[in-house]
C-alpha cells in the first residue's frame, strides 16, 4: 500500500489505517483478545502502517490490545492514542478532562499500556470548554521535548480551536468524522487544515458499518452497541436512508467493486493528505477495506458520486444530544 503524509509534518502513514476501537468497545461484546491481536498483526501484513486507539477505549483495554499486538512490530508502525475522556466514577458519564496535570499523568499511563517508549500521534479527544486550548497545547509541547510523544492532534475540533492550538504547538492532524453521510467538515475544518497544512484521520468512512449495505431496518444490534443511541440508526432513519445504500451498491456493481471500497475511495479521492482509519473485527473486511486503496476513481466518478449523495437527504442526527455536546463546533 503507498505512504500518505499528513499534512506538513513529515509523518507518513499508509493510506488506510486501522481503527481498533471496535475490537474492545462501542459496537458490542469484545472480541477475544488471540482474535484481536491475529487481525491487527494481519493488517501490518496487508500493508497498514497507522494503528488508532485511545486511552478510554475499553476503558483501556484496547490500548493494552494493541500494545501486544504490535509489540514486536513497533518499528513498522505508527500509533495514534487520545487523552481527556474519561468515565465518572459510577461508569455511566464520559467526562471530558484535559487539564495539564492529567494530560501528563495520562501519557505515562498510556505508553504503558501501548508498551512504548513513545507516542506517535497524541490527539486530545474532544475539545475540553474547562481547560484553554493553549494550555492543553503547551502541555503536549512539553511532552514532545521531552521525547514522550512525536505529534500533536486533535479530535472533533473547531477551526477556531484549530487554529489556536496550532499557535502554540503544531498540529500535525484532526480526527473526525467524515463519509459519504456526513460532509459537514467539507464547510470550514478541510479549508482550514489546508491552509495550516495539517492532516486529516476521518473516523467511519462507512458510515459506522451503514454504507456497506450490511445493516438495514430489521438488524438487530448488540445491546450494548452505542449506535442503538444515535439517531442515525433508529429503525424509521435505517430505513429512510437505505436509498444512499442502495446508490451505492449501484455505483460499486459498475466498478465491479464493494459498497465499502467505493465509500473509502471517495474519502481518499477527497485530498491526498486524508488518511481514513476504518475499523473492523473481521479480516476479510479488513482486506475488503484495504482493497479500496486500488479503486480508481476518475475525476467524472468522484464528482457522479458527490452530485448523486448531495441529493439525498440523510435522516437522523449522527450523534444523541449529549455526544454532540462534546463536539467542538
Amino acid at each position: 500500500m503507498e505512504n500518505r503524509q499528513l499534512g506538513n509534518s513529515g509523518l507518513n502513514v499508509s493510506a488506510i489505517g486501522f481503527g481498533c476501537m471496535g475490537l474492545s468497545f462501542g459496537y458490542g461484546p469484545a472480541t477475544d483478545k488471540k482474535a484481536g491481536i491475529d487481525l491487527i498483526r494481519s493488517a501490518v501484513d496487508l500493508g497498514v502502517t497507522f494503528f488508532d486507539t485511545a486511552e478510554v477505549y475499553g476503558p483501556f483495554t484496547n490500548e493494552e490490545l494493541v500494545g501486544e499486538a504490535l509489540a514486536p512490530l513497533r518499528d513498522k508502525v505508527v500509533i495514534a492514542t487520545k487523552f481527556g475522556i474519561r468515565f465518572s466514577s459510577d461508569g455511566k458519564q464520559l467526562l471530558t478532562d484535559s487539564r495539564p496535570e492529567t494530560i501528563k499523568t495520562s501519557v505515562e499511563e498510556s505508553l504503558q499500556r501501548l508498551k512504548t517508549d513513545v507516542i506517535d500521534l497524541y490527539y486530545q479527544h474532544r475539545v475540553d470548554p474547562d481547560v484553554p486550548i493553549e494550555d492543553v497545547a503547551g502541555a503536549v509541547k512539553d511532552l514532545i521535548q521531552a521525547g514522550k510523544v512525536k505529534h500533536f492532534g486533535l479530535s472533533e475540533a473547531g477551526a477556531k480551536t484549530i487554529r489556536r492550538a496550532h499557535a502554540v504547538q503544531p498540529v500535525t492532524a484532526l480526527q473526525s468524522e467524515y463519509s459519504l453521510w456526513w460532509r459537514e467538515p467539507e464547510a470550514e475544518i478541510l479549508p482550514t487544515l489546508e491552509e495550516l497544512g495539517i492532516g486529516f484521520v476521518p473516523f467511519s468512512p462507512l458510515g459506522k458499518g451503514f454504507l456497506t449495505g450490511a445493516i438495514n431496518e430489521e438488524t438487530k444490534l448488540s445491546e450494548d452497541d452505542f449506535r442503538n443511541s444515535v439517531p442515525r440508526f433508529s429503525p424509521e432513519a435505517r430505513k429512510a436512508n437505505q436509498v444512499l445504500v442502495n446508490l451505492l451498491g449501484d455505483i460499486a456493481s459498475n466498478k465491479n467493486v464493494s459498497r465499502a471500497q467505493i465509500a473509502i475511495a471517495w474519502v481518499l479521492a477527497q485530498k491526498p493528505w486524508i488518511v481514513p482509519i476504518p475499523g473492523t473485527t473481521k479480516l476479510h473486511r479488513l482486506k475488503e477495506n484495504l482493497g479500496a486503496a486500488n479503486v480508481e476513481l476518475t475525476r467524472e466518478d468522484i464528482e457522479n458520486i458527490s452530485a448523486a449523495v448531495a441529493g439525498i437527504e440523510v435522516q437522523g442526527d449522527r450523534y444523541s444530544a449529549q455526544l454532540q455536546k462534546r463536539v467542538d463546533r
